[in-house]
C-alpha cells in the first residue's frame, strides 16, 4: 500500500539528525539542499514517554521538511534531562540520529524487532495518537531505528508537510505544524 506522501506503509519515511539550534540548522538545510518547507512544532515536553524503560520529560523543538518522499527531521533538545537524544549526542555528537520506518501493524513490528535482539530505547506517543518506539540499532546501522504507527492522523501530518514541498517556491520557510 502507498500512503498519501509517495512512500510505501512500511517504509523507510524519516532520517533524523539531532542539531543544537533547529532554526539555525533548518535555514542551512535548505541553503545546502534547497529543501522546504520547514514545520516546526514546539518547543514542547514530552508526555507520554519512557526512555531505557525509565519515565522521562524531554523539552524538544522539531522541524520537518521533505525531500521527495522522504522526510527530514531535525531535533533539538532543550534540556539536559536523559534521552535518547541526549545520549547519541554525549556519545557521537550531533548528527545523524535514526530512521523511521512507518507501519500499520504496530505490535507485529515492535515484537520482530526486539526478538531479534533490538533494546528497545525510547517509547512515546505522539499527539496524533500514534504509538513509536526507538530501537537501538547502533552497532548494525550507526544510529536508532523509530518505529512510528501510521493512524489516519499521523499520515495526514506527514501528507501535509510533502504537499508543501511539492513545487515549494522558497517563500515562507519556517512554518508552525
Amino acid at each position: 500500500m502507498i500512503l498519501d506522501f509517495g512512500q510505501p506503509a512500511s517504509g523507510i519515511v524519516q532520517f533524523a539528525y539531532t542539531v543544537p539550534d533547529a532554526e539555525s540548522a533548518a535555514k542551512r538545510w535548505t541553503e545546502l539542499t534547497g529543501i522546504g518547507p520547514w514545520f516546526f512544532r514546539g518547543p514542547f515536553t514530552t508526555q507520554v514517554a519512557k526512555y531505557r524503560g525509565e519515565v522521562v520529560q524531554s523539552r524538544l523543538y522539531v522541524a520537518q521538511a521533505f525531500s521527495g518522499h522522504s522526510m527530514v527531521e531535525l531535533i533539538e533538545q532543550q534540556d539536559d534531562s536523559p534521552s535518547v537524544y541526549r545520549e547519541r549526542i554525549e556519545v557521537a555528537g550531533y548528527g545523524f540520529h535514526h530512521i523511521a520506518r512507518g507501519t500499520q501493524r504496530f505490535e507485529e513490528d515492535f515484537a520482530r524487532y526486539r526478538d531479534q535482539g533490538l533494546a528497545v530505547a525510547y517509547e512515546s506517543v505522539l499527539p496524533t495518537g500514534a504509538r513509536l518506539a526507538y530501537f537501538d540499532a547502533n552497532e548494525e546501522l550507526g544510529g536508532m531505528v523509530e518505529l512510528v504507527e501510521l493512524n489516519a492522523a499521523q499520515e495526514a501530518v506527514y501528507t501535509k508537510v510533502f504537499r508543501a514541498a511539492q513545487g515549494w517556491d522558497g517563500t515562507d520557510l519556517f512554518r508552525a505544524a
